[in-house]
């Protein structure tokens, strides 16, 4: 079951939360979950490089709240809070609802979330790095961040080989049969010359009791959605740091660049160590030379 599952569904309402939350009657139902899909998506497609983990949405009576949960702060608040209010524009165009908040949370730890690294190694892919050096690299940075067990799978035409296929590699404990199992999951799809790679990341971060972590956090949130307000406004023990939910409240030091300036971002997954990266070069040179010595020889009519 927990191989064949999302790692996410297969944990909501136990250890995982919802990341829409709104009620609504049979009437008005399908019109949210549209909404939904079409916030995420122009909210990514807007944003493609600005590592965005996830997006949650909340609704109560005529308000809207959208969290954005990203790496890269800077380019989703943009200059002088430009950016952000160009995408509150736009979401209230969108939804029809002029009353739309839009917070911009920092995610501290990219190496602890399995989204952003699956968009590491996906870019690392893309950028035409050798699939085995973007995946050890991702297993070796989030065991030093501290992760328990990682898991990296990438799938398609690896190398730009003919045939697809699927590698892996694991290190740790990832018990995707267990509930009480703290893994994230994390999914993305990496663009190249042969085509679409996916690249998969389940990340075990420890065991967590459910319906008592949580429990004072759920109690909160629901007091405040009963009076008609968004459960933001007290933030929890252990929540990320809110970097803007308004215009140019707080700027990092990205956005202080001018449009016309590139900004260059740390890679979202690092270098490995000296000694690893030096055995991965080995590896790959050695995998260059078998290929080539194997390769089956084109021969035309008259050739000797």
């Amino acid at each position: 079951m927990g191989q064949k599952v999302n790692p996410y569904g297969f944990r909501l309402g136990v250890t995982t939360d919802w990341k829409s939350r709104w009620f609504a009657d049979r009437e008005e139902y399908g019109d949210n979950v549209i909404g939904d899909w079409k916030i995420r998506d122009y909210l990514m497609g807007e944003l493609p490089h600005a590592a965005i983990s996830r997006i949650e949405i909340e609704r109560t009576r005529d308000r809207l709240r959208v969290d954005v949960h990203t790496a890269r702060p800077g380019i989703v608040i943009g200059r002088r809070g430009s950016e952000a209010d160009r995408l509150r524009g736009g979401l209230a165009k969108i939804t029809g609802n002029p009353k739309v908040q839009l917070n911009i949370q920092e995610i501290k730890q990219p190496e602890l979330d399995a989204a952003l690294i699956a968009q590491g190694v996906a870019d690392q892919l893309s950028a035409r790095v050798a699939f085995r050096r973007a995946m050890k690299r991702a297993v070796q940075n989030a065991q030093k961040a501290g992760a328990q067990g990682i898991q990296v799978m990438c799938s398609g035409r690896l190398g730009g080989s003919e045939m697809a296929r699927t590698e892996s590699y694991r290190e740790g404990r990832v018990p995707r049969h267990t509930l009480r199992a703290d893994i994230d999951y994390g999914f993305r799809e990496a663009r190249t010359t042969a085509g679409r790679i996916g690249v998969k990341v389940w990340l075990y971060k420890g065991d967590v009791l459910p319906y008592k972590a949580q429990s004072g956090d759920k109690i909160a949130r629901e007091a405040a959605m009963a009076v008609g307000e968004t459960s933001g406004g007290a933030a929890p023990t252990g929540q990320k740091r809110v970097v803007s939910s308004a215009a140019g409240r707080r700027r990092p030091p990205e956005a202080a660049a001018t449009p016309e300036e590139p900004v260059e971002h740390e890679p979202l997954i690092k270098e490995a160590d000296p000694e690893l990266e030096r055995l991965l070069a080995e590896e790959e040179e050695i995998e260059r030379r078998v290929t080539e010595h194997h390769e089956t020889p084109h021969f035309r009519p008259g050739d000797e």
